[in-house]
C-alpha cells in the first residue's frame, strides 16, 4: 500500500473512527493483499509509511472475497470485477487475508 493511500486510511480512520471503516482491496496477488491487510490492521511492516506503528484493527477484504462478493449487486460485480476475478487465484488471496483478519481486525 503505498503511502499516500496509508495518509488516507489513517485519516479517515480519525475522522470516521476504525470501528465504522471496511477496507476493500483489489490487489491481483495473495502476497500483495495480505501485505497491504497487515498494513491497515497492525501497522505498516515496511516502517516506510504513516501507519508504521498505527495498529488500526480495522475490516479488511479483497473484493473477491465471498464476504464482499455476496454484498455487491451481481451485474455490477460481473462489470467491474468479474474479468479480473477470472485470472486471479482467489483461494491464495483468501488465505493470506483470513490470517489477518483473524488475528489483527478489531472490529469485524
Amino acid at each position: 500500500m503505498d503511502l499516500e493511500n496509508q495518509k488516507r486510511v489513517k485519516e479517515f480512520a480519525e475522522k470516521f473512527g476504525a470501528e465504522n471503516l471496511v477496507v476493500v482491496l483489489g490487489a491481483s496477488e495473495g502476497e500483495a493483499s495480505g501485505l497491504a491487510a497487515e498494513t491497515v490492521t497492525n501497522g505498516d511492516p515496511t516502517f516506510a509509511g504513516p501507519l508504521t506503528g498505527v495498529q488500526l484493527g480495522l475490516s479488511v477484504f479483497h473484493v473477491c472475497e465471498p464476504e464482499i462478493k455476496n454484498e455487491v449487486d451481481e451485474a455490477i460485480y460481473d462489470e467491474q470485477v468479474g474479468m479480473m476475478e477470472m485470472v486471479l487465484d482467489v483461494d491464495d488471496i483468501i488465505s493470506e487475508m483470513a490470517p489477518i483478519r483473524e488475528e489483527f481486525c478489531k472490529y469485524l
